[in-house]
């Protein structure tokens, strides 16, 4: 196997890239925040009824706050991580092979070798390329030919790659 395709200099690539890898890492938050804001909202429901409600309110308060915080993290550092990278557009390419993925972007270069790859996530938008539970990179497909996509994705079924 060998894939070669470039990248454009599009400043909205940076930030979806960004945004893909991030919602990845800041799953977990809007998890605790769902969990926090309904344990709330039901200790809310429950002490109305209670003696102990003025001391009980505060504290589901709280969690019901907590987690909807929780849940408008992962957006916001979206957001900022969209919004503050707009400005690394450069040119770039990628060149895979059965060995590794090999990147370019501007005048730096770096690889990950596939025997260190830990698993590779679907999006509809990209390849997340996991080296042990951190997101290491992804591989953009609508740069890619279909004939090269469905390739990798052989590949990666293959090795038992793709999540």
């Amino acid at each position: 196997m060998h894939i070669s395709f470039d990248v454009p200099a599009d400043p909205a690539y940076p930030g979806r890239v960004a945004a893909a890898l991030s919602r990845v890492r800041l799953r977990r938050y809007t998890y605790i925040g769902a969990v926090l804001a309904a344990v709330g909202a039901i200790g809310l429901a429950v002490s109305r009824g209670s003696a102990r409600a003025d001391q009980i309110s505060p504290l589901c308060m709280a969690m019901v706050v907590a987690g909807l915080l929780s849940m408008l993290y992962s957006p916001w550092v979206r957001w900022r991580a969209r919004r503050r990278s707009s400005g690394y557009a450069v040119e770039g390419a990628y060149d895979i092979t059965d060995d590794n993925i090999m990147m370019r972007s501007g005048s730096q270069s770096s690889g990950i070798a596939w025997d260190g790859v830990a698993q590779v996530k679907d999006t509809p938008e990209f390849w997340i390329v996991f080296v042990g539970r951190m997101p290491a990179t992804v591989i953009p497909r609508r740069l890619m030919s279909p004939e090269d996509a469905e390739t990798l994705r052989a590949y990666l079924v293959k090795r038992d790659l793709l999540q």
